[in-house]
């Protein structure tokens, strides 16, 4: 818990006000095409069930503290939900574990709305 306080201590309204702790929808596609992150869904299993993203990894939040192991520190964690809330009670959370994480400024309904067979052919599928 001392991680928890010391890193709060620095969310001031410099932290907040430079968005650093947030990503974008493009800025974050075009670093999962260089493989440089891992998308992270903090939804629930019940949710889940309705809409998925098939690239991205499921972790429940209440689920993260006992799966750690199934992350990296290799890549960025940009972590997504439904209205960002689980995102930056997660984002907090693997920041004091020291895991790079962003929050995806995204909603769920705004990610589901770009992937039109268009915009995937052109950005997601491997033409190599």
């Amino acid at each position: 818990m001392k991680e928890l306080a010391e890193l709060i201590k620095t969310m001031d309204f410099d932290f907040f006000g430079n968005g650093l702790h947030c990503i974008n929808f493009d800025q974050m596609i075009n670093l999962y095409k260089k493989d440089e992150i891992l998308l992270l869904d903090v939804r629930s299993k019940e949710e889940l069930k309705y809409v998925s993203l098939p690239f991205a990894k499921n972790i429940p939040l209440h689920e993260i503290p006992d799966n750690l192991s199934a992350l990296t520190k290799d890549k960025l964690i940009v972590v997504y939900c439904t209205s960002n809330v689980r995102s930056a009670i997660a984002c907090t959370y693997l920041l004091s574990e020291g895991y790079k994480v962003k929050v995806l400024l995204a909603k769920l309904d705004e990610l589901v709305s770009k992937f039109k067979p268009g915009y995937i052919v052109k950005n997601l599928v491997d033409k190599s």
